[in-house]
C-alpha cells in the first residue's frame, strides 16, 4: 500500500464519509482527522483491518473521545468503514 497516496485517500475518506463533527466544508479543518486516518491506514497497512474493526474503531473515537450521539453515526462509521476497507482489495 503506498503510503501517501492511500492515507490522502483515507484522509478524504474520513472527511467525506465519516465528518462526525461536520467540519469537511471548513478549509481550515481539513486535518481534523489525520491523526485517526493515520491509525486507519496503519490497520490496513498491517492487514488487522475488518469492516467491523474500523467502524468500531470510528465509532468509539465519536462517542467516547469526542462525546457525540446521533441517529446517524452508526450509518457514518459503516459506510466509511466500508470505503476504506475496499482499498485493501484495490492493492
Amino acid at each position: 500500500m503506498e503510503r501517501k497516496a492511500n492515507r490522502a485517500i483515507i484522509r478524504k475518506i474520513l472527511l467525506t464519509e465519516w465528518d462526525p463533527i461536520g467540519v469537511s466544508d471548513i478549509p481550515e479543518a481539513q486535518d481534523e482527522y489525520d491523526a485517526y486516518a493515520d491509525t486507519v491506514f496503519g490497520m490496513l497497512a498491517n492487514q488487522t483491518a475488518s469492516v467491523d474493526a474500523i467502524a468500531q474503531y470510528l465509532f468509539k473515537i465519536a462517542t467516547e473521545h469526542m462525546r457525540l450521539s446521533y441517529p446517524e453515526l452508526t450509518a457514518r462509521c459503516d459506510k466509511a468503514a466500508r470505503a476504506v476497507a475496499a482499498l485493501q482489495s484495490d492493492r
